[in-house]
């Protein structure tokens, strides 16, 4: 894929996440009108889409819950600011296993096994434009846990997605999971033109340098659309890449906690510095309704 930069630019922001952040930063929102509230902060600052998930109000633990789900897609939806809302759909595939000598039975803490039609419960209910669609299962971080997304339960949850007419976004961590994206256009599960993340320096998923970057650039169809993500320290610098690549950007307190060294972000400030660095480049930020025009979006009350 010849390099060619991207001259409109949209900007994701992935608001809270269900990574244990709650005790390392002020600012990552748990109750859901906290995470509603940050999220419109996001969108004034100029994002056009945000990626939310929900956590336990008390504890900040990840949830699954319906009510927290639909308290903070109606509240972001009441909002004076339009966005695409876009949610997860990765809970529910999550194993921990035993010690090493004796992996079996699983561990409570942490495990968390669902079937499909419950892993994508809050979709069908709260009908955002675009849910997530994590495409392969992984070790992920943690020694003994493994992200659980496997061929028949991805073909599940995609099939039901394409039937609510809500976009998948296929997350990607490595670049067997683009091949089995486009397994899944192939076979009528997904649409096409479909719709990327590119996750990049999760361990132990594709590594942040830029030839494996680029290694996953190549492998997305070139009528797609794409987005990238760096964590920590190298998400601005993944706001240049993916722009210079022909992506566009994911920013947010889910991969990152720091605005600069030393100075905790909010997630509007996130969005402003990545909206700066876009604008400096000479790319055009654009906003939601452009979002769902190039994407093929409905914006839709829920059930």
């Amino acid at each position: 894929m010849p390099l060619e930069m991207n001259k409109e630019v949209f900007v994701t922001c992935a608001v809270t996440g269900s990574g244990g952040t709650q005790e390392r930063s002020p600012h990552v929102p748990r109750a859901p009108k906290d995470i509603a509230e940050s999220a419109i902060a996001a969108a004034k600052a100029g994002a056009a889409v945000v990626h939310c998930h929900v956590r336990d109000p008390d504890s900040g633990a990840p949830s699954r819950r319906l009510d927290l789900y639909r308290e903070v897609t109606d509240r972001i939806r009441d909002a004076e600011v339009d966005v695409v809302l876009n949610l997860t759909a990765g809970m529910g595939g999550d194993m921990v296993f035993g010690p090493t000598s004796s992996p079996l039975p699983l561990m409570d803490k942490g495990t968390d096994m669902i079937g499909a039609e419950e892993r994508v419960a809050h979709v069908a209910a709260c009908l955002p434009e675009i849910c997530t669609l994590d495409c392969g299962t992984m070790n992920f971080a943690e020694a003994d846990y493994v992200m659980t997304n496997t061929p028949g339960m991805l073909r599940a949850m995609g099939g039901m997605m394409t039937e609510l007419g809500v976009k998948p976004e296929i997350e990607a961590f490595d670049t067997g999971h683009l091949w089995f994206a486009k397994q899944l256009v192939k076979e009528g599960v997904l649409d096409s033109p479909a719709l990327v993340q590119l996750c990049m320096g999760v361990p132990w998923g594709a590594p942040d340098d830029l030839n494996t970057f680029m290694a996953m650039v190549n492998n997305v169809p070139e009528d797609w659309t794409f987005s990238a993500f760096g964590l920590g320290r190298n998400q601005m610098a993944y706001v240049a890449a993916s722009v210079l690549a022909g992506g566009n950007v994911r920013v947010g307190l889910e991969d990152n906690l720091w605005l600069e060294k030393g100075v905790l972000a909010t997630n509007a400030q996130l969005v402003a510095k990545a909206v700066g660095i876009i604008e400096g480049m000479g790319a055009r930020v654009i906003g939601p309704t452009e979002v769902r025009e190039k994407l093929g979006l409905v914006k839709r009350a829920p059930r």
